[in-house]
């Protein structure tokens, strides 16, 4: 296995190792246990078994910024030039020939160098059989030398903690971020998914061109952009008919009502995507509308956690009416409240069925920080825990991005295993999530920690 020097973005740390490995497993290789990573580092060196592997992931990924061969590595200077000078020359020479052009940049993290200093830096690698001719415009070959000052701004060392030397294969897609922005969407809603998470979401879901993607929360149409970008045909359902008609009260500042072409197809339309759009329809996730069978190849959604969209499922509270009483004209159904456990336990219970083996489902769940534990995410047999992932949303509440892998087929016993395996009893006190994230959690924790200082 070759060497390879990931330079990744210092943002969503948790979410960076998942998207790796689920990307690597994409392109049919295996993450390594013994690969050199320090997770909260910009710089991880991996063990990829081609180049053609690498530029695959580098095509995919919105957590890693660039991909190098790794030609030397160390602690310090001296460690650097000796490992560069035991790289064996063979695999240098093609691309240090005399015909060739090349350039070596200099990236430093946590400090700042002057144009002095790289050039010092550049000049004392001659030792390296360079035969080509500088060209910093437009060279055929770029070789880095990375820098690593630590990841504490206020107290920078002199010298690098960790010093690099590569040759650059390939950029992520971090520009896709920029692009894909909610900012310029055509279409949004309250809980409209920023675009890098969204990315991230599909890669962790493994979607890959020709997949059918699902999404049965999916409000405006975010979550399935980022499918359709990587070639997947993608569908989705809502039980609110004005969002998936684009119709009422607009979302964006300033504008009151919703235009006439406000919808989810206008959204893939914007980005060139429609025909990778198979529909979205009006239906409630608690009681699915799909035959049964294998359908899809990812589910990957956000449910709404009660707070800036309700939670909510068709039919009245009492559930007192027969279905022989609704006429024709009852199309818009009584609608009642939907718990938090029921939502999730129905999402699961869903995939478990209606997934493919060895897809994935990719979904939020919203945490009440001083009570989690690992007991409370909820389970289901056909299901694996694939990865599970923390983003902040307040000193005391935060949601988990957690992804499942389906593993075995859905059998009729299965259909409400949840219930009897212990997990539904202890998530179902996340039912109260709404109360707990309005009340007045934070100014009493900071009461408290203001008392323990005392």
């Amino acid at each position: 296995l070759r060497r390879y020097l990931l330079l990744l973005a210092q943002e969503h740390l948790e979410f960076r190792l998942p998207e790796i490995v689920s990307l690597l497993s994409l392109h049919g290789g295996q993450f390594s246990s013994e690969q050199e990573i320090r997770l909260n580092s910009p710089f991880w060196i991996l063990s990829i078994p081609s180049e053609e592997m690498a530029r695959g992931i580098m095509k995919r990924t919105v957590c890693a910024k660039s991909i190098f061969e790794l030609w030397g590595h160390g602690n310090s200077v001296g460690e650097l030039y000796a490992s560069l000078r035991n790289y064996p020359v063979d695999k240098m020479l093609p691309y240090l020939r005399s015909d060739s052009t090349y350039k070596v940049h200099i990236h430093t993290f946590n400090k700042t160098l002057t144009q002095a200093q790289k050039i010092q830096k550049i000049d004392a690698l001659e030792f390296l059989p360079f035969k080509g001719k500088v060209n910093l415009k437009n060279p055929e070959h770029i070789f880095w030398i990375l820098e690593d000052y630590g990841m504490d701004p206020n107290n920078v060392p002199e010298e690098p903690l960790h010093l690099y030397f590569g040759r650059w294969i390939a950029d992520g897609q971090r520009e896709l971020i920029e692009s894909y922005s909610v900012k310029k969407r055509h279409f949004i809603g309250n809980t409209s998914m920023d675009a890098c998470l969204s990315f991230i979401m599909a890669n962790h879901g493994r979607v890959k061109p020709n997949d059918i993607v699902y999404d049965p929360f999916v409000g405006t149409g975010g979550l399935l952009i980022s499918s359709a970008h990587f070639g997947a045909y993608v569908c989705g359902t809502d039980i609110d008919y004005n969002t998936i008609h684009g119709l009422g009260k607009a979302s964006r500042k300033n504008q009151k009502w919703r235009g006439p072409d406000e919808n989810i197809r206008a959204n893939l339309r914007q980005y060139g995507l429609e025909k990778y759009y198979l529909d979205a329809l009006v239906s409630d996730s608690s009681r699915p509308i799909w035959r049964k069978g294998m359908l899809f190849d990812a589910i990957i959604t956000d449910p709404p956690y009660g707070i800036r969209e309700a939670t909510r499922r068709t039919g009245s509270p009492k559930e007192m009416v027969k279905s022989a009483e609704w006429s024709a004209e009852n199309h818009i159904f009584a609608s009642s409240n939907y718990h938090l456990s029921d939502i999730f336990f129905d999402l699961l219970k869903f995939a478990a069925e209606y997934l493919v083996v060895g897809g994935r489902l990719v979904y939020w769940l919203p945490i009440y920080r001083p009570e989690y534990t690992e007991e409370i995410i909820p389970r289901h047999p056909c299901l694996k825990l694939i990865s599970n992932c923390e983003q902040m949303l307040s000193s005391h509440t935060s949601r988990r991005l957690i992804t499942m892998e389906k593993a075995k087929e859905f059998k009729d016993q299965d259909q409400n295993s949840y219930l009897l395996d212990g997990q539904y009893m202890p998530y179902r006190g996340h039912n109260s999530f709404r109360e707990k994230y309005f009340s007045g959690v934070t100014k009493r924790i900071a009461k408290e920690e203001k008392d323990n200082q005392k």
